[in-house]
C-alpha cells in the first residue's frame, strides 16, 4: 500500500469515524422525550440508553490495544465499524426500551474500538515530526460532535423521526467501512502476548460501575448507601488491577508506562483539565435557555461559534507549538481557557450577542488547542512498541474523565442550584455564575501539572528534533 495514499487518506477516515461516533454520542439526549413517547415509556426510564453506550465503551476501550496488536488495526477498525454500523440499524428498528438498550450496548462496545485503534493507526503511520498535523485533523470531530449533537438531533426529532438518528449513520458507516479496506494500514504487534483475562474482568468492571455512577450522579434513582458501595466497589475493582497489573507479564494497560514523564503529563493534566472542560456541555445550555430564557434551537446555535473556531485553529496550531514549545503552550492556554469559563460566568439577560458569541469563539478556539497539544504530547517520548499501549491508556483515561467532567458541572450545578426555583430567571444566573466560576478556577489550577514540564519537551513532534533519553527510567516489560 502506497505511503503517500495512506497518509492522504487515513486521517479523513478515521475523523470521519471518529464524528460519527461523538455525534452519536450526544445527538440521542435530544430525542429521549420522542423517544420515549414512541415506545411508550416514561423518559427517565429511558436513562439505560444513554448509560448502556457509556458502559460499552468502559468496556471495550481497554481491550481494543490487544485486539489491534493480535488482529491487525485494519480487520479490528473494519470490525467495529460495522458493529457500530448494524447496531445503529438495530438501534433504528428498536420496538421496545429493551431492544434499544441492547443495541445501544452493541453500539458503545462498536464504537470503543474505533477511537483508540484509529488513534494507534495514526501514530504508527506518520512520523513524529509529522504527527501533530495529522492528530490535530482528527482531534477536531471530537470537540464539534458534542457541540453539534443536541442541535442535530433537536432539528431532526422536529423535522423526521427519531429513527433517523440511527439510521443516518448506515451511509457513513458503509462509506467508512469502503474506505478503510481500501486506505487502512494493517499494523500488529511486535509480539503475541496472551489477554490478561483476569485484568479485563477487574478493570473493565470497575470502570463500567464507575462510569455509570457518574452518569446518573444526582438523579437520587439510587440511594446513597447504595451509590456509597458500589463506589466503593468500583474503588476497589480498580485498585486490585493495579495490583495484579505490578504482578504478571504481559497486563491488559501496563500501568508502569507512566513513568514516561510527558506521557504520565499528558494524562493526568488532561484528567485534570477536563474536570472543568467537561462541565461546559452541561451548564452552558442551562444558562442560555434558563438563565437568558432563549429557545432551545438559539440555545444550540449559540454553541455553533465554539465548533467553527476548533476547526479555524487547526490551521496555526503547529505554527504555535513550533514556535512557543508545549510547556508554554499548555500551560498559557489552560490559564485562558480557565479565563473564557470566567467570562462564562459574567454572561447575563444584558449581554450582547457579539459579546457572548466572541466568548464562544473563544472557548472553541483554546479547547481545540488544548486537546490538540495533551493528546500529541503523550507520544513525543513513547517507542513504536508501546504506541498500542499508550493510545488503550490513553483513551481509557479520557473515558473517564469525560465522565468525571460531566459530573463535576452537575455536581457543582445542583451545589449552587440548591432549591433555587428555576423560574426565577435572577436567582438562577447568579447560581449558574458561582458554577462557571469555581469550573473556571478548577480549570487555572490544572495549569500546575503543565508547568512541570520542560522547555524541550515534545520538540520531537513540534520542531521535528529527537530528544536526548530521559534520565528517568522508560517504562518496559512488567
Amino acid at each position: 500500500m502506497d505511503s503517500s495514499t495512506v497518509k492522504k487518506y487515513l486521517p479523513w477516515l478515521v475523523a470521519t469515524a471518529l464524528f460519527m461516533e461523538q455525534l452519536d454520542a450526544t445527538v440521542v439526549n435530544t430525542a429521549i422525550p420522542s423517544i420515549a413517547a414512541s415506545l411508550g415509556v416514561t423518559p427517565l426510564s429511558l436513562k439505560s440508553v444513554v448509560t448502556s453506550y457509556i458502559l460499552g465503551l468502559a468496556v471495550g476501550i481497554p481491550v481494543s490495544g490487544w485486539m489491534a496488536d493480535r488482529f491487525g488495526t485494519r480487520r479490528v477498525f473494519l470490525t467495529a465499524i460495522g458493529i457500530f454500523t448494524s447496531s445503529s440499524v438495530l438501534c433504528g428498528l428498536s420496538v421496545n426500551a429493551e431492544m434499544l438498550t441492547a443495541a445501544r450496548l452493541l453500539q458503545g462496545l462498536g464504537g470503543a474500538m474505533m477511537m483508540p485503534v484509529g488513534r494507534l493507526a495514526i501514530v504508527r503511520t506518520f512520523p513524529k515530526s509529522e504527527l501533530l498535523g495529522a492528530m490535530n485533523f482528527v482531534i477536531i470531530p471530537a470537540l464539534i460532535g458534542p457541540l453539534l449533537g443536541p442541535t442535530v438531533g433537536g432539528l431532526m426529532v422536529h423535522w423526521t423521526s427519531w429513527r433517523a438518528i440511527f439510521f443516518i449513520n448506515v451511509p457513513f458507516g458503509l462509506i467508512a467501512m469502503f474506505l478503510v479496506y481500501r486506505h487502512m494500514p494493517d499494523y500488529h504487534g511486535d509480539e503475541r502476548r496472551p489477554l490478561d483475562v483476569l485484568g479485563l474482568i477487574l478493570f473493565s468492571t470497575g470502570t463500567a460501575i464507575l462510569s455509570w455512577l457518574l452518569e446518573i450522579f444526582g438523579e437520587h434513582t439510587l440511594s446513597g448507601m447504595t451509590m456509597a458501595l458500589l463506589l466503593v466497589l468500583s474503588i476497589a475493582l480498580l485498585a486490585s488491577y493495579a495490583l495484579h497489573a505490578s504482578r504478571i507479564k504481559f497486563p491488559l494497560l501496563r500501568l508502569t508506562l507512566l513513568k514516561v514523564r510527558t506521557f504520565r503529563i499528558s494524562v493526568v493534566g488532561g484528567f485534570v483539565t477536563r474536570l472543568g472542560v467537561g462541565g461546559l456541555p452541561f451548564l452552558l445550555p442551562l444558562l442560555y435557555q434558563l438563565g437568558l430564557g432563549l429557545p432551545a434551537w438559539q440555545s444550540g446555535l449559540l454553541m455553533m461559534p465554539s465548533a467553527a473556531a476548533a476547526m479555524g485553529m487547526k490551521l496555526i496550531a503547529p505554527k504555535v507549538l513550533a514556535r512557543f514549545g508545549y510547556r508554554q503552550v499548555l500551560v498559557a492556554n489552560t490559564l485562558c481557557i480557565g479565563v473564557t469559563i470566567f467570562l462564562f460566568g459574567q454572561v447575563g439577560p444584558n449581554t450582547p450577542l457579539a459579546a457572548i458569541v466572541c466568548i464562544s469563539l473563544m472557548q472553541g478556539f483554546f479547547n481545540s488547542l488544548q486537546f490538540s497539544s495533551m493528546n500529541t504530547l503523550a507520544y513525543a517520548d513513547i517507542e513504536t512498541r508501546d504506541t498500542s499501549m499508550a493510545s488503550t491508556i490513553s483513551s481509557s483515561f479520557q473515558q473517564l474523565s469525560m465522565s468525571f467532567g460531566l459530573a463535576a458541572g452537575s455536581l457543582v450545578t445542583a451545589w449552587f442550584l440548591g432549591r433555587v426555583p428555576q423560574t426565577n430567571q435572577v436567582l438562577v444566573t447568579g447560581a449558574l455564575h458561582h458554577a462557571f466560576d469555581t469550573l473556571a478556577v478548577l480549570t487555572v489550577v490544572s495549569a500546575v501539572i503543565f508547568w512541570r514540564l520542560r522547555r524541550e519537551d515534545g520538540d520531537s513532534i513540534s520542531r521535528g528534533r529527537e530528544k536526548a533519553a530521559e534520565a528517568e527510567p522508560v517504562a518496559q516489560q512488567a
